[in-house]
C-alpha cells in the first residue's frame, strides 16, 4: 500500500496544493506549529476513521473557510487508485470514481497504523489503554468481534445495576446467576481471542523491538487473565463463572463487577522488568513503536497488504541506533516520519524530506 500524491484545499493551516511522497521514507520536519502533523492528518483520514488527534469537522477547515477539499492518489490492491473528501459539517467520500455513503467507505481500501504520542499511554497508562489497543487491532482482523464487545458491555452494565439497587430483592441469587452465565459466555470469548493475538503479536512485537534497539533490548508480552484457559473456551466459561459466584459478596458491597475480561490487562516487560515502572522513555517509546509496527505486520498477512507507517513526533528521546533504525532500516514499508530536529534529517539515507513552514512545503530528495 503506497500513499502517491495528496492535494488539500483549506485544510487547518496548510497552504492549498499538491504534494507527491517518496514510496520508502518521508520525513516531515519544521519546527512546532508548522503543519507537520496537519499533513499527516489529512493523510491518514483517508484510511475511513476519525482524526488521530480526535478533532471534530470543523476544527479541520481553515479559519474563515466553509469546507475543506482533499484528494489522495493511492496504489493498494495491486492497482492505482483515487479517493477525495470534502469535510463541511460532515464528510463527503469518492472512492474511484464512486460516491460512498460515508468516509468509513474508506475502510479496508486505505490502511495506516499511527504512532502519535498519545500511544504512550500504551505503556504509560491504566489497563484499559492496553484492553483498547488489543480489542482494536482484533477488530480489524475479526469483523464479529466488535459485536462481542458491544453485548458484553451491555451484560455488564445490566449487571452492574442489578447489583447497586437489587441487593434485598427477592430472588436475588436466580437472576444474578443469569447475567453471570451470559457475562461468562461472552467474557470468556474476549479473553481468549485477546490471548490468542498477544501470542501471535509476541513475536513480531519481539523481532521489531530488537531491530529498534540493535539487539541491545528485549521485550516480553503476557495476556494478564486470573481465570483463562487458551485451550478450553468451556473451561475458561467455568472458571469465570465460578469467580463471579465466589465474589458475589464483594460485588454487592462494592455496586460493580469485580471479575471478567474488563479487568483484564496486558503486560509489557523490557530486559524481564516491568516497562510501565522500570524502562526509560527511550525504551518506552519503542516498545509502543512495536507494538504498533508489530500490529501492522499481523493485519498485513491477514489483508495481504501492508498498511503506511505514519509517525508523528517519535523521534524525540530516542537515541542515534534507533533512529537510523527508522530512517533507514524499515526495508519494505511505506513510512511518513515527523520531526522538529533538523539533525534528524541528515541520518536520511534515501528518500524525501519534506520541509514544512507556515504550512507550505518544500520537497528534497536523498539517495
Amino acid at each position: 500500500m503506497i500513499a502517491r500524491r495528496l492535494f488539500t484545499q483549506n485544510f487547518r493551516n496548510l497552504v492549498s496544493g499538491d504534494i507527491s511522497f517518496d514510496d520508502g521514507v518521508n520525513v516531515i520536519s519544521g519546527q512546532n506549529g508548522q503543519g507537520k502533523t496537519n499533513l499527516l492528518e489529512a493523510l491518514c483520514l483517508f484510511t475511513g476513521v476519525r482524526s488521530f488527534r480526535g478533532a471534530k469537522n470543523a476544527e479541520l477547515i481553515a479559519k474563515g473557510e466553509k469546507y475543506a477539499r482533499m484528494e489522495l492518489d493511492f496504489f493498494a490492491d495491486k492497482r492505482e487508485q483515487n479517493a477525495s473528501l470534502v469535510i463541511t459539517d460532515k464528510k463527503q467520500a469518492t472512492l474511484n470514481g464512486v460516491k460512498q455513503t460515508a468516509a468509513t467507505g474508506f475502510i479496508g481500501r486505505f490502511c495506516a497504523v499511527v504512532f502519535s504520542p498519545d500511544n504512550m499511554s500504551l505503556v504509560k497508562g491504566g489497563s484499559n489503554e492496553r484492553r483498547r489497543f488489543l480489542d482494536a487491532a482484533i477488530s480489524q482482523q475479526f469483523p464479529t468481534y466488535p459485536r462481542l464487545l458491544v453485548e458484553y458491555n451491555r451484560i455488564l452494565a445490566q449487571r452492574n445495576a442489578f447489583l447497586k439497587k437489587s441487593g434485598s430483592t427477592a430472588g436475588f441469587e436466580s437472576m444474578l446467576e443469569i447475567w453471570d452465565e451470559n457475562l461468562s459466555q461472552t467474557g470468556a470469548r474476549i479473553s481468549v481471542k485477546r490471548a490468542e493475538y498477544v501470542s501471535r503479536l509476541e513475536g513480531k512485537t519481539a523481532g521489531i523491538f530488537d531491530g529498534i534497539s540493535s539487539g541491545r533490548d528485549s521485550i516480553k508480552l503476557r495476556y494478564s487473565c486470573s481465570y483463562l484457559n487458551p485451550e478450553s473456551i468451556n473451561e475458561t466459561v467455568a472458571a469465570l463463572r465460578k469467580q463471579l459466584e465466589t465474589h458475589r459478596a464483594s460485588d454487592l458491597s462494592q455496586g460493580c463487577t469485580n471479575y471478567g475480561a474488563h479487568r483484564d490487562d496486558l503486560h509489557i516487560s523490557v530486559n524481564d522488568m516491568a516497562a510501565r515502572v522500570y524502562a526509560s522513555q527511550g525504551q518506552k517509546r519503542s516498545c509502543v513503536l512495536a507494538l504498533k509496527l508489530a500490529e501492522a505486520s499481523l493485519l498485513e498477512e491477514s489483508a495481504g497488504e501492508r498498511p503506511i507507517a505514519v509517525l508523528d513526533d517519535v523521534m524525540s528521546e530516542l537515541d542515534g541506533l534507533r533512529q537510523d533504525y527508522l530512517l533507514n532500516q524499515m526495508d519494505g514499508w511505506q513510512v511518513f516520519i515527523s520531526c522538529c530536529d533538523p539533525y534528524t534529517v541528515k541520518g536520511l539515507d534515501k528518500g524525501r524530506i519534506i520541509e514544512v513552514e507556515g504550512g507550505r512545503f518544500s520537497v528534497k530528495s536523498r539517495g
